[in-house]
């Protein structure tokens, strides 16, 4: 039974009529959110008991911070009860309250005192702490009540349990609410669902990651909604199975893989025994695969097999650090959903999924014949069970490695390059790191099979084993470190690693390729020629930990050690260049070999708002058109679907995502259209993908119109971010580079920025904070706190009195989709701007500053953008770059001074 009314009326309570609102550390506030939090609750199912006292008169228990339970009286506030009642003696009544489980009370107590706490000292604002107290207890309550859990994660409450009991003992004995807070994070909301799936952190904490590690997936550590963990997988496993089995026609085939991320394979496992229940077909990788690879499989056919599934699964957090992990979502042609699709699949289904709906086969081995494949290699991986089909792997284990090797090098322009390399007396030297990563065997042998002979691997501190915890970067608390190879911290460890495997070979080698755990971003490290080293001084310094002779981490120098130490002979490239090196690369070769561009009136670029437009012009150089769209492989892949499908009108006209013919939809709520930006040189013939890239260190190939919607694009390749390719590709312009005596630093000088149609481009990125996220429930606050203060100085930016480190600001706009409304609510006073706040600093709107907010993590990107048209020669580009690097260093300074965001 629940009671039902409204807040007008009496207000006037027993408890407020005899004592005041703040005897007990209830204000009127706080009861007033307490009585939303019933009615909330009631529209979610979850029914608190009424009681009656010893005169008859009805009332519900609230909760006063150090006081216990306090009642508050229905018919006297103006509320009656609604649904079905049920009168039970008083002794039962009394059984049912939090009373009657004293674990749960003490987690209500200290629940709300920790939130409280933070609300009072303002860590966390209004709406969150009224979001909080109205979720995190009712989840919490419903995950250790429900019977189910029991049956399908024995071990599961136990951590939740002792987490409770530990958060109550470090409170009574006077050390704060940390462990609380750790709780609510937990339990505060399920975990956000963003356009890839979910990711998030595995544990509050490293000791239990290491747990995670050592004891398998079901330890019995602290685990909730809002954090990764095998009963949100199967939760999400379920919902996804019901809506592929809701489909017309319905959904029948899955591919699951997983990477280096701690648990991957038992994860991989667990979901696979739950689709097998429901009835599909899983195709399951049989060791740690690069994602490009997943979206390879899902709609690869061909004369001996075909796979051909309706959804794809990586068990995955890409580049995040080693607490993280994640659950990615492609749909049958290997693209990440559709936002339409995405939501009704969430919003409808996995919202909705309890654990009654998980089902589960015991084991592997109970899979009907048939219906299990294993995808990988041409021989079965050592130590893998293969669920008592290993005498029979002929036909249930398909060599999907080869297949999409086979595929990448399709893409290769120099089939003779095998014997030139062998004919070379100064071949290309190749570094390759694969960060603990999928990427360890697929990218040296794309590499060798191509004719690459001079492919050192590095080893050093474990980067080329498989190693969820990521030894080679920082673990230290508040110190977490990414394995992303975009990140110049991390092109300090691989060429620091590099040294040390091969004393004295590193000025030999011409490039280092990098590539995260998942393979589908791709890095490179090029050597600088002398006379432009002291545009890049070293940075960071690797500092040796002292509790092993492996590892080594990454520390910034302080600016007098900068002055001391020489500048690097090496620089990360950016991905913005390395993608313009492809892009004119193979626009160059097909002109030297056709002496044009062939059907160049068909051709498109694809690229995010936030990628260098020098791509933008290089393109338009080559009569190329260009869409640009917000940031994600998600927006470049529907982008791309909408011009096959000749949808390019409804978006040629675009400017900014808005144009005078926007739906009434849109207008009304001030939205932007929901992936793309604006397009250029785009009209209704083109229709053949010749690169879809971001900043991000992402690139893709997609092709023309594909056959159907579950097929590739045709002569495309996979339609997602592929590493593995993008390294390949990148060799191969190394290598030419070097036949033709030059470097791919100095081709980027000579063929770009020299030229006059394309000009001198620097792109400058840095993420808030440095790495990982403000964390939890007060991160969520500032980060909002953040994006107030930007969204203040937009308001600003129009009476031209704003300045960011000195530059004026000239103009400023707002890009805003609302595809993260259910996350943050719009108020009257803010509205999320989820694909960012940019500031102009010309009238061309070329040089700009782009603050943009992640959605589904407590962090920040600040991209810079600035340009000099025309540069007369290579003395007058150094002169420039210098310039710019040093305008673009004091605006990123002076952003992080005006936002109060300092480097963390």
């Amino acid at each position: 039974m629940s009671f039902v009314g409204s807040l007008d009326g009496p207000k006037k309570s027993e408890l407020l009529a005899k004592h005041g609102p703040d005897c007990f550390g209830v204000s009127r506030e706080e009861l007033e959110a307490e009585i939303r939090s019933y009615r909330a609750n009631e529209q979610q199912g979850i029914v608190d008991p009424v009681f009656a006292d010893a005169d008859g008169r009805r009332f519900v228990l609230f909760h006063a911070p150090g006081k216990g339970s306090q009642r508050f009286y229905l018919e006297e506030n103006g509320y009656s009860l609604g649904g079905s009642v049920q009168e039970v003696p008083a002794s039962e009544a009394a059984a049912t309250t939090e009373d009657s489980d004293p674990l749960l009370e003490s987690a209500r107590t200290g629940i709300l005192d920790y939130l409280t706490d933070a609300k009072n000292a303002e860590r966390i604002d209004e709406q969150l702490f009224n979001i909080a107290r109205q979720h995190t207890f009712a989840n919490l309550k419903k995950w250790l009540q429900d019977p189910y859990v029991d049956e399908i994660l024995p071990n599961f409450k136990d951590g939740v349990r002792t987490a409770v009991e530990k958060a109550k003992q470090a409170a009574e004995a006077g050390e704060g609410f940390k462990r609380w807070e750790q709780i609510v994070n937990a339990y505060r909301q399920e975990i956000r669902f963003g356009t890839g799936g979910i990711r998030g952190m595995m544990a509050v904490d490293r000791d239990s990651i290491v747990r995670l590690k050592e004891e398998g997936i079901d330890a019995p550590i602290l685990k909730g909604p809002n954090t990764i963990n095998d009963l949100v997988f199967l939760l999400t496993s379920a919902g996804v199975a019901k809506y592929g089995r809701q489909r017309q026609p319905a959904f029948q085939k899955i591919v699951i893989g997983y990477d280096s991320r701690i648990g991957g394979r038992n994860l991989a496992e667990l979901i696979a025994r739950l689709f097998l229940k429901e009835g599909y077909q899983v195709f399951l990788f049989d060791e740690p695969c690069p994602y490009p690879e997943v979206t390879f499989a899902i709609p690869y056919a061909d004369a001996g097999h075909e796979i051909k599934a309706d959804v794809g699964i990586l068990i995955s957090a890409s580049h995040n650090d080693y607490r993280y992990n994640g659950y990615k979502l492609s749909c049958a042609n290997g693209s990440q959903f559709d936002p339409e699709e995405r939501d009704a699949m969430y919003n409808q289904y996995i919202k909705d999924a309890e654990p009654k709906d998980i089902q589960l086969l015991s084991s592997l081995a109970e899979a009907p014949e048939g219906q299990l494949i294993f995808l990988g290699g041409d021989k079965p991986v050592e130590g893998v069970d293969y669920a008592g089909r290993e005498d029979r792997l002929d036909q249930c284990l398909i060599d999907i490695h080869t297949k999409h090797c086979e595929h990448v090098k399709k893409f290769f322009l120099t089939p003779d390059l095998a014997e030139r390399q062998q004919k070379s007396s100064d071949p290309l030297r190749i570094g390759y790191c694969a960060f603990h990563g999928a990427g360890r065997i697929a990218v040296p042998r794309l590499l060798r099979e191509v004719g690459f002979t001079d492919v050192k691997i590095i080893k050093h501190g474990g980067l080329f084993d498989l190693n969820g915890l990521f030894p080679s970067f920082n673990s230290n608390p508040d110190q977490e470190q990414q394995p992303d190879p975009g990140d110049p911290r991390a092109a300090e460890i691989i060429v620091n690693a590099f040294e040390r495997d091969y004393p004295g070979e590193f000025e030999n080698t011409d490039i280092v390729i990098g590539t995260d755990p998942d393979a589908d971003r791709c890095g490179l490290v090029v050597k600088v020629p002398e006379n432009q080293r002291h545009l890049y001084p070293k940075r960071y310094k690797i500092e040796d930990d002292p509790n092993s002779d492996k590892y080594g981490f990454v520390v910034p120098l302080s600016e007098a050690e900068q002055k001391q130490h020489p500048p690097n002979s090496y620089v990360l490239l950016p991905a913005d260049d390395a993608w313009a090196l492809l892009l004119w690369y193979r626009l160059m070769r097909e002109k030297e070999k056709y002496g044009e561009i062939q059907d160049g009136e068909k051709k498109f670029l694809t690229l995010s708002h936030t990628t260098s437009d020098c791509n933008t012009r290089l393109a338009r150089k080559y009569g190329v058109g260009v869409v640009r769209t917000w940031v994600g492989f998600a927006s470049l892949a529907a982008a791309t679907r909408d011009v096959w499908e000749g949808k390019v009108d409804t978006i040629a006209d675009l400017a900014g995502g808005r144009s005078t013919d926007m739906t009434r939809e849109y207008a009304q709520k001030q939205l932007c259209h929901p992936f793309v930006c604006d397009c250029l040189g785009m009209d209704g013939n083109r229709s053949f993908n010749i690169g879809a890239m971001e900043q991000s260190n992402g690139f893709s190939l997609l092709g023309g119109p594909p056959p159907d919607g579950r097929s590739l694009g045709r002569d495309g390749h996979v339609r997602d971010k592929d590493g593995t390719f993008a390294a390949l590709l990148l060799a191969e312009v190394a290598a030419w580079a070097k036949e033709n005596g030059t470097t791919l630093f100095e081709l980027i000088d000579r063929k770009i920025y020299l030229d006059p149609d394309v000009g001198l481009f620097v792109n400058l990125y840095e993420p808030d904070p440095m790495d990982g996220e403000y964390p939890g429930i007060e991160g969520d606050r500032q980060k909002k706190v953040i994006l107030r203060r930007a969204l203040g100085y937009f308001q600003l930016a129009f009476s031209g009195d704003l300045e960011i480190g000195g530059v004026p600001v000239t103009s400023a706009c707002i890009y805003r989709t609302g595809k993260y409304d259910a996350i943050y609510p719009p108020t009257y006073d803010f509205q999320f701007p989820d694909e960012g706040i940019r500031f102009f600093f010309d009238e061309e709107k070329v040089d700009h500053l782009t603050i943009r907010p992640s959605g589904t993590g407590n962090a920040l990107r600040f991209h810079i953008q600035l340009h000099r048209d025309k540069v007369e020669n290579e003395q007058h580009l150094i002169v420039e770059k210098e310039r710019l690097h040093k305008k673009g260093r004091a605006i990123m300074d002076g952003i992080r001074e005006l936002l109060k965001a300092p480097r963390t």
